[in-house]
């Protein structure tokens, strides 16, 4: 069990003097004798990590595809992402490896495939009839650039056109290139003088398959006999195209342009369009041409039965309507509604009752893809009624600042907090069941609930219901209505400390048990609140205010070190050392002179009425102190058992009673030591180049006051073969991550980091003076808990635990009254210990673990209905209730002793208490740093579990601090995964991947083990609709005839092979075909024939099992092969 020998606690202990380190070597060999004495169970098998899911939008979309037999939805984003939807729940994440942007997606309908088309010019085959869908085969164009593909309904054959104008045709069984191509001289010919642009639009006659309709972008509409490989006719126009779509009947078809007009063509009549329509253009007298207006980016012409056809098209707006919102615009007969979006519309697809193209189209909806969000639209409801969104899509609501994420909570929270959630929702959305619901669930093997908390710049804080890997939003609570809105931008100037968002949530504390939940926002305010089922109306909001500040001048000792003289308590302060931190934009004083004694958000004095939910207990602001704003808040906590919420920053620490609505504590950091302050005997490199120990406000959201940055985050660029300049684009960002975490650089990393100080000082803030708050001490952790405060005690006593920024843990002890009406009367006495603990680097995180290694929780209240008066029996029952701590420790006997876990961001230490001795030691990370670190429960027992800047996870076991796990997992980090990265209990993880999404993980090999089970299945075995009863063309142009006459036209045999570079193929990882089969061709192609017998009920011959087997014998594993065929026997070509 033992991880240190004497020597290497030895060699570890450079931070202390000689004389401590060989008292510490001397306790730890006492303590080594004790080491057996609690049996940890964690070992390395019971971790693994691996991703789970990622909910919320899919950042940056540019595609959209529909499979209308099986209802899934795809998105392809500008980063490479696939999203794939199918019902409420099924929901699943791929990533092209390239990571070049989705240009566009097609399904192979009703087959559990999907082809995507890349920007890099690559093409992909996606099989989503596994749980994970994977790359079968790729093709890599090398001398054309892809501009839009086709497959048609039904069809092997996809066409690809590119940006020179020629037509390729891919076989999307074998994914090679057919000899067959239509190149651009020949389908124009002579009647364009110059090239026609790239190729914009392909598809083929719903009643025709022989005849292909090509759009090239400067207006030439070709439609093309693949038959007799030429042009039948070609439609000019002197506008430039931007889509075509037919008419079922195919006989008409409509283009949209570049000038805000449709034009309708009969196909037999190319010298004309049939219509000219431009849907937003002002009708002119004189019966002159409407004005242009903007392009209509997007046609879709859609037939019913019953009535008159649906045109639908995004853009087209007049010119004149600036500032108007986008839109997307139904016409259907005489009518033509306008839909404001409330983003850009980046696609849309009209969902319709048929695959078929060749029958009435019978819409029902739309789905609209925005830039920031899915909009589905019913057409069957009069006033197009929008479908309520199931999806968790609306984490990006307001940016996110801050997460937390809560692990097997009380059972009866998630009822309650959808309870008070569901009288939010929003009315008039469609009667209709969301037409999205293809896949399947899958099976839910964890059974405990889960909650993700999101905090937002606008001041909103989200509870989700994350239970078995789904998101579901449960409850919304504005935060910022308890503030009057400034409607004066002067008044505005003088107060606020920042330009943009000055209600974003920075910290969430909160109490699950009890339902206690404490805010702190970048204005230095805190808000508590308690969750209560009823409405109550608030008279006047309960407001405290805290002065809190930083009194020292510093000296310049000779070696550059500052000395902070010894404080006097008491007010008055030094202007010239307290300094707007990061905030040159910042009026710190204003013409009546200094700003003194004012908050920076003015709270309302009107009656406040609070709806069922989370409602507010007490506001708490730091005040401006002679003309200096208040820093920002650092560390925060709330304790429902003792009444008390304490907060801290760079300049020190308050302590508020809320049941009394009084300040027990304000006190600079320095204070806290008394005498004891170590800094003045201990000299320390020059502290000059440390950076604000408080993040500055816009470093929440890095780059807040920019409103279209503000969801973005710095990267520091990818890596380059120049290391000085990719080593200071990484250290800058460092910087920036450190500062998003609002922790000061550790001491230790000093002299390596000059370059990257000088650098990050300069873009933060041109103010010289903003040194002095880099040399200040903050308050990075605290932590209520009931322990031996000092070294002589006997007994527990509930104590507050501070951990500050340069590695030092103060206790803070407190004296409750008891419990009931004497807790409202009689005032609670708090004083700091004496006792000092020290760590490398800044505290991030603390613990406590009884005799046996059990996490002792902090003591909590449970959660009671406060707004109902309670009776008599009740207010018995009250006076004598204890703080409920459902740990063994509260029985524990005197003899019996306790450990602290303390975790900073270079080390982690475990101390035995009240001896006081560190009896584990472990150094995290020697060249980066800890950005968090979190003590949590598994498999029944508990670990340390971090997560560093340099990417990498790692786990601890407790209270031996033996490494478990150790996985570089992130290639950079990046501010926004600084910030929001938490680890929670059972093996639980999450972060912000983009500025919309929320990736989970887990460490857990339990929960990695059945993830596979848990997962929905996307595709399910559905019946392809029966084609439409056609009559008389039915022997023409119908049944199986036309894939042989595509067979024919295509194949190698008619139109030989297709010059080698022009695209290279590359087999993909995604199953036996992908892997083996592409590469030889053969059993992709019988995997293949399979599927097609299949469909028309046929039976194979007993080659493909020869063959198969032969395949799998040559891979040397033929016996497990051999059960793999038999039990995928019957399934077709994807499903390996």
């Amino acid at each position: 069990m033992r991880k240190f020998n004497i020597r290497k606690v030895l060699d570890g202990l450079t931070a202390v003097s000689s004389a401590a380190s060989a008292s510490s070597a001397a306790q730890q060999q006492q303590a080594g004798n004790r080491e057996t004495e609690i049996q940890e169970t964690l070992q390395s098998e019971h971790f693994q990590l691996c991703k789970t899911v990622r909910h919320g939008f899919p950042y940056q979309p540019s595609a959209l595809a529909f499979d209308p037999v099986q209802k899934i939805l795809a998105i392809g984003t500008q980063t490479g992402a696939l999203r794939l939807f199918g019902r409420p729940g099924v929901e699943c994440y791929c990533q092209h490896d390239s990571g070049a942007a989705v240009i566009q997606l097609q399904f192979l309908i009703n087959e559990g495939a999907l082809v995507s088309a890349l920007a890099d010019d690559t093409l992909h085959l996606w099989n989503l009839r596994q749980k994970r869908p994977a790359i079968l085969h790729s093709l890599k164009f090398n001398r054309e650039r892809i501009t839009f593909c086709h497959l048609p309904f039904q069809s092997k054959w996809l066409y690809v056109g590119t940006e020179r104008g020629n037509i390729h045709i891919v076989n999307v069984e074998s994914f090679t290139l057919s000899g067959y191509v239509i190149m651009w001289n020949k389908a124009i010919e002579l009647s364009s003088k110059s090239h026609p642009g790239p190729i914009v639009h392909i598809s083929d006659n719903p009643m025709d398959e022989g005849k292909l309709l090509i759009g090239f972008e400067s207006g030439t509409v070709v439609l093309w006999d693949l038959k007799s490989k030429k042009a039948d006719y070609r439609y000019t126009h002197d506008e430039a195209i931007h889509s075509v779509a037919w008419h079922h009947e195919g006989k008409q078809f409509i283009c949209s342009h570049s000038d805000g007009t449709l034009t309708i063509w009969n196909v037999k009549s190319p010298t004309k369009p049939f219509q000219t329509i431009t849907p937003h253009g002002k009708q002119l007298k004189d019966g002159k041409k409407p004005e242009p207006c903007k392009p209509i980016l997007k046609v879709e012409y859609k037939t019913t039965r019953a009535g008159e056809p649906f045109i639908i098209l995004s853009g087209g707006l007049s010119y004149d309507t600036v500032g108007r919102r986008p839109c997307l615009t139904v016409m259907h007969g005489k009518s033509t509604a306008v839909l404001e979006m409330d983003y850009s519309i980046v696609d849309f697809l009209t969902l319709c009752e048929t695959p078929y193209p060749n029958d009435f189209q019978e819409p029902y909806a739309v789905v609209v893809l925005l830039e920031k969000d899915l909009v589905l639209i019913d057409l069957a409801q009069n006033g197009y009624p929008i479908f309520e969104n199931p999806y968790s899509l609306t984490i990006h609501e307001s940016p996110v600042t801050c997460c937390e994420y809560f692990a097997d909570c009380p059972v009866d929270l998630i009822p309650a907090l959808y309870s008070v959630g569901a009288r939010q929702k929003r009315q008039g959305y469609s009667k209709k069941e969301w037409p999205i619901s293809g896949g399947n669930w899958g099976l839910i093997t964890q059974s405990y609930p889960e909650i993700i908390i999101t905090g937002h710049a606008d001041g909103s804080i989200k509870f989700w219901d994350a239970s078995a890997i789904t998101l579901q939003v449960l409850y919304k609570l504005k935060t910022a209505k308890v503030f009057e809105k400034s409607r004066n931008k002067d008044d505005k100037q003088n107060t606020d400390i920042v330009d943009e968002d000055p209600y974003a949530i920075q910290i969430i504390s909160w109490c699950p048990e009890s339902r206690m939940l404490c805010i702190a926002g970048v204005s230095a305010h805190v808000i508590i609140y308690r969750f209560s089922k009823q409405e109550v109306t608030t008279e006047v909001i309960p407001m405290l205010e805290v002065r809190l500040l930083y009194e020292i001048n510093d000296v310049e000792s000779p070696d550059g070190e500052q000395v902070p003289p010894l404080p006097t308590p008491g007010t008055g302060s030094n202007p010239q050392s307290i300094v707007p931190q990061s905030h040159p934009s910042t009026s710190s004083s204003s013409s009546d002179g200094l700003r003194d004694n004012v908050p920076c958000l003015k709270v309302k004095n009107s009656p406040l009425k609070q709806s069922p939910g989370y409602q507010i207990e007490l506001v708490i602001q730091l005040v401006w102190v002679s003309g200096e704003p208040p820093q920002q808040i650092t560390s925060l906590a709330v304790n429902s058992a003792y009444g008390l919420v304490v907060f801290g920053n760079c300049n020190g620490i308050a302590m508020v009673d809320y049941l009394q609505k009084t300040v027990l504590l304000n006190l600079g950091t320095i204070e806290l030591y008394g005498s004891n302050d170590p800094y003045r005997r201990e000299p320390r490199s020059p502290r000059k180049t440390r950076q604000p120990s408080g993040a500055g406000l816009s470093d929440i959201n890095e780059g807040t006051m920019v409103p279209e940055d503000r969801c973005k985050s710095p990267t520091s660029g990818s890596g380059s073969p120049n290391n000085s300049d990719d080593d200071q684009k990484m250290n800058n960002f460092i910087e920036k991550a450190k500062m998003s975490r609002k922790l000061s650089l550790p001491t230790e990393l000093k002299p390596d980091l000059d370059v990257k100080d000088n650098s990050f000082s300069r873009s933060r803030s041109s103010s010289v003076t903003s040194i002095d708050k880099e040399t200040r001490e903050a308050i990075s952790a605290l932590h209520f808990c009931e322990t031996f405060t000092r070294k002589a005690d006997t007994s527990l006593s509930p104590c507050l635990w501070v951990g500050t920024t340069l590695g030092t843990v103060l206790v803070i002890v407190l004296n409750l009254p008891p419990g009931g009406e004497q807790r409202l009367l009689q005032p609670v006495i708090v004083s700091p210990s004496g006792t000092i603990l020290r760590l490398k680097g800044a505290i991030l995180r603390m613990a406590f673990l009884d005799t046996t290694g059990s996490l002792i929780p902090p003591a909590h209240e449970p959660w009671r209905e406060h707004n109902v008066p309670e009776d008599k029996d009740e207010k018995d029952k009250s006076k004598k209730r204890r703080p409920v701590s459902v740990s063994p420790s509260s029985s524990q006997e005197i003899s019996e002793n306790q450990y602290a876990v303390i975790c900073s961001e270079k080390q982690a230490k475990v101390i035995s208490l009240p001896s006081q001795n560190c009896i584990y030691k472990q150094n995290i990370t020697e060249t980066s740093f800890v950005l968090r670190g979190d003590i949590v429960s598994l498999s029944n027992s508990v670990c340390l579990a971090c997560f560093c800047a340099n990417g990498h996870i790692m786990t601890f076991s407790l209270p031996s601090l033996r490494p478990l796990l150790d996985v570089y997992y992130l290639p950079l980090t990046n501010m926004r995964i600084a910030r929001t990265f938490c680890f929670t209990n059972n093996g639980q993880a999450l972060y912000l991947v983009s500025p919309t999404e929320i990736q989970r993980l887990t460490y857990s090999q339990e929960t990695c083990e059945n993830l596979q089970e848990m997962l929905g299945e996307l595709f399910t075995p559905v019946e392809t609709p029966e084609a439409p009863n056609r009559g008389f063309f039915k022997g023409l142009f119908g049944g199986g005839a036309q894939s042989l006459d595509r067979e024919e036209l295509f194949g190698e045999s008619a139109s030989g092979k297709a010059s080698r570079s022009l695209a290279q193929h590359i087999p993909g990882p995604g199953g036996i075909e992908g892997v083996k089969g592409a590469a030889s061709g053969v059993v992709g192609e019988l995997a293949r024939a399979r599927l097609a017998l299949d469909e028309r009920g046929q039976k194979l011959g007993e080659l493909e099992e020869k063959t198969a087997a032969m395949l799998y014998s040559a891979d040397s594993f033929s016996k497990h092969a051999h059960e793999m065929m038999l039990k995928y026997k019957d399934k077709k070509w994807y499903q390996f």
